[in-house]
């Protein structure tokens, strides 16, 4: 029998590494979690269960309106957390148009889905028992900084085809919060990491090569601009940030970061060390892996988040890179547990 009390999630992109720890952070709080993946057989589902355990699966689309409202129809969630986007930034320039769709568009569908199966109307406004929608925002939306650290008030210059999406992604949602009286709120989410992250993001490629090269699979390590700097965090940190936000007694925005910047070159350094390397021995710099318009400095001001959500970063920095680059060492060496193994950075 099912616990009529418990509550019920619908994430988008839970195949992907925020995906798969909001999923597991819900399920030990008592959710019933439902993921939304395109195709009933998508190959990913098998890791994410395997992973996760006890997670129900629905399918949909962000393409595709008419999906997303049969998904939410069948699901009848109490929250909506949508977490689906083609996120990788590099791509975005390669993929402009999908990435318009997916993650920019993608948002209004959704919200729209929730608007349609609730009923809500510029006549009839939501009642205390709507769904809640929490939107995927993201610090690369400030992109050309124009004040550091970076707050909720702080005006955004995307720098990237995903910076724009993502722009247009949180403005739809608070037209929709403010139009229709949803309870609707972005998490401007800085850059957060894990051992789940894809290879082909900056942090997961600096600490597989270190690890490749120590253990002799490789000689060098070919990078890009090691000057920019970031703030970064762990991936399961901000997935308890999220589900904070839905649960306040009204919608607003917040930005979550550890309001501490390191640089890729730092990065680097550090993740070699934690494997007894110098990386000057090792790393290329290399032209190709710029970007065509680079972000030069994110950084945080989570004071909102701590004095209202009571959310604080539990993992530094420091333990973060080392907890990625032993995972490394395991999956390499074939000695690797299954909470090592990548997710999917296909996750709309």
């Amino acid at each position: 029998m099912e616990d009529p009390l418990s509550r019920r999630a619908l994430i988008t992109g839970i195949t992907g590494q925020d995906g798969s720890y909001l999923a597991e952070h819900l399920l030990a709080e008592g959710y019933e979690v439902w993921g939304l993946v395109r195709g009933q057989a998508n190959p990913h589902v098998s890791r994410l269960r395997k992973h996760i355990g006890d997670v129900r699966i629905t399918t949909g689309d962000l393409l595709d309106q008419g999906s997303l409202i049969s998904a939410v129809e069948r699901v009848r969630p109490d929250e909506v957390y949508n977490l689906g986007a083609i996120s990788y930034v590099p791509m975005s320039w390669q993929q402009a148009e999908l990435t318009a769709e997916v993650t920019g568009m993608g948002v209004l569908r959704m919200l729209e889905a929730i608007r349609v199966v609730s009923g809500i109307s510029q006549s009839r406004t939501p009642g205390g028992e709507q769904i809640r929608f929490y939107q995927a925002s993201s610090s690369e939306m400030f992109g050309m900084v124009r004040e550091t650290p970076q707050n909720e008030r702080t005006p955004f210059h995307p720098r990237s085809p995903y910076g724009v999406a993502k722009t247009y992604g949180h403005y739809i949602t608070q037209n929709y919060r403010e139009s229709y009286g949803m309870f609707a709120v972005s998490g401007i989410l800085f850059n957060h990491e894990s051992p789940r992250r894809g290879a082909e993001f900056v942090t997961r490629k600096v600490t597989l090569g270190a690890a490749r090269i120590k253990l002799g699979l490789a000689s060098e390590l070919r990078m890009g601009n090691l000057e920019a700097r970031r703030d970064w965090g762990y991936a399961g940190d901000y997935a308890r940030a999220m589900r904070m936000m839905l649960a306040q007694e009204a919608p607003e925005d917040y930005v979550i970061g550890t309001g501490k910047i390191h640089s890729v070159r730092d990065l680097v350094e550090f993740a070699f060390r934690t494997v007894g390397l110098d990386w000057q021995d090792h790393v290329v710099l290399d032209d190709r892996y710029t970007r065509p318009a680079e972000v030069d400095l994110l950084c945080a001001d989570p004071k909102k988040a701590r004095e209202q959500l009571g959310w604080e970063p539990r993992v530094t920095f420091e333990e973060l890179v080392t907890r990625m680059v032993e995972s490394d060492l395991r999956l390499l060496s074939g000695s690797a547990r299954p909470e090592d193994e990548p997710f999917s950075p296909d996750h709309w």
